[in-house]
């Protein structure tokens, strides 16, 4: 399954949509204008801002407010990122070297500011406070969840709640902004708004559980990010939370002592691997994507069939059978 069918019904807007991004970018820093380049080479799967354009053509009619509403959660988008490799240190993105790695954290700390700043500015340059208040919503939400999961990786104790409520707010939270901006970019109408935010919030959490099972069967050539990643930086996701909570407690103090240790070795990380493969952590999280992605078609149903809705229906499979 590839994005390119998915985004078939908006394939004139996105090409439209990467010019008025293109544009909106450009400074008169120079320095600035290389690492956005650099950043365009290679921007991933643009599954967020095709969110917020098919979201719109399923709620009405797509305009420049939408196209405005896209650039924004892919600015936002693109400044987390950033900002989260250097929080965790992360010399890689996509197959490429992160820009911390290229330049340093101070400059990639600063770039994710702009960027973010841009997009707000976006926002009020159009007077679109509605897309204001959404985005500013998910900035909130983002912050929290990463704070959250400091703090409970610090303690090696997270429950799958706590872990749900974690990567809804990390994740889930923007998803449900672009279809949510989609929606109001297009349509009056506060229930389908409602209806859109919901479908984003449960496909992110989809998105999410999915990325967290690559850890542990991945290729860091197609998704991103190096295989075992999360276990290098002390992150305890879903399918080890599962596997530690089907098993005696001296094995659980065995995996968690591993995790512990100053700097997790590869035999270790191989041997957290197959432990989270032989107690039922990839069948029970990929079950609980599955669930969640479900509940998303089901948000799709108060509207009439369309391109759009086959494609936002096609992407709820894509987000858990992508790269597999």
């Amino acid at each position: 399954m590839l994005i390119k069918e998915i985004t078939k019904p908006i394939e004139p807007q996105l090409k439209e949509f990467n010019s008025f991004f293109k544009k909106m970018m450009k400074s008169d820093v120079s320095l600035l204008n290389l690492i956005i380049s650099y950043l365009t080479r290679k921007r991933g799967k643009q599954i967020r801002p095709a969110m917020v354009l098919l979201s719109a053509q399923l709620c009405g009619e797509m305009s420049d407010r939408t196209y405005a509403g896209a650039s924004m959660v892919e600015l936002l988008h693109t400044a987390t990122l950033i900002h989260d490799d250097v929080v965790d240190e992360s010399k890689e993105r996509r197959g490429m070297a992160s820009v911390n790695a290229i330049w340093n954290n101070k400059i990639a700390v600063l770039i994710g500011d702009y960027l973010l700043a841009k997009g707000l500015l976006t926002a009020i340059d159009n007077s679109e406070f509605d897309f204001l208040k959404a985005t500013s919503h998910a900035v909130r939400r983002m912050s929290e969840g990463e704070l959250l999961q400091i703090q409970k990786s610090k303690d090696y104790n997270i429950d799958e709640s706590t872990y749900f409520r974690i990567i809804s707010d990390k994740t889930a939270s923007l998803m449900a902004a672009c279809c949510e901006i989609g929606a109001i970019s297009a349509t009056d109408n506060p229930e389908l708004h409602k209806n859109m935010k919901d479908y984003g919030e449960l496909i992110g959490m989809a998105f999410q559980i999915q990325d967290d099972i690559f850890d542990y069967e991945g290729n860091s050539g197609t998704i991103g990010k190096p295989v075992g990643n999360d276990l290098k930086e002390k992150k305890i996701t879903l399918p080890l939370i599962y596997s530690l909570s089907n098993v005696s407690r001296k094995q659980t103090k065995e995996i968690l002592s591993l995790l512990k240790s100053k700097k997790i070795k590869k035999d270790e990380i191989k041997k957290i691997v197959t432990f989270v493969k032989e107690n039922g952590g990839i069948e029970y999280s990929r079950d609980k994507a599955k669930e969640f992605s479900t509940k998303a078609v089901d948000k799709l149903n108060i509207f009439k069939d369309s391109p759009a809705k086959k494609s936002l229906t096609v992407l709820t499979d894509f987000v858990i059978d992508r790269n597999l």
